[in-house]
């Protein structure tokens, strides 16, 4: 009998945070499509861009990825991954082995004035707790996967929270 090949293990991509963020979005881990690039939510029918564009008022979409981040950064919005390193096949977030998750501890150095930390999906949200109790608000988001198939104005409609949130940071 054959054993079976356990998958090499994956590490994710580094935190796009600094000391000007404001508001987090973790994702899961990256998909195969976001790896190979070394770019997060790089597949092409991954809803993230096209949302986050449509609540800030950018051509997310439309830019180069040097020039989404930018605009991020310029917004206040920070992006990571609960997972930063897991043995996986595939993108689905069920294959997900031996997970290594990121620490809140290790974010408040870097990027001190978060003040909010907003889940994309159910998998990233288990999370949460640990991320509230180190003393963050959160906000749990329908994912923006291809994989999650509600449509677009349903996930756009949800993810008008983080607008809001926004909003009320930049009042402050």
């Amino acid at each position: 009998m054959a054993a079976a090949l356990i998958p090499p293990l994956r590490r994710g991509l580094p935190p796009i945070v600094d000391v000007g963020t404001r508001v987090l979005v973790l994702g899961s881990f990256p998909g195969v499509a976001s790896l190979a690039a070394r770019q997060y939510y790089a597949h092409p029918r991954n809803h993230f861009w096209p949302i986050l564009g449509a609540i800030l008022r950018e051509p997310l979409p439309e830019l180069p990825y040097a020039q989404r981040l930018a605009r991020l950064r310029m917004h206040g919005v920070g992006l990571w991954d609960v997972i930063v390193a897991c043995r996986r096949e595939g993108s689905s977030d069920g294959a997900i082995r031996d997970a290594a998750r990121g620490d809140p501890a290790r974010l408040r150095r870097v990027a001190p004035h978060v003040a909010l930390v907003c889940f994309n999906g159910n998998t990233s949200a288990t999370a949460e707790p640990a991320w509230r109790a180190a003393g963050y608000e959160t906000l749990v988001l329908p994912s923006t996967s291809p994989a999650y198939t509600r449509p677009f104005a349903e996930k756009l409609a949800a993810w008008r929270a983080l607008a809001r949130a926004l909003a009320g940071a930049r009042g402050q």
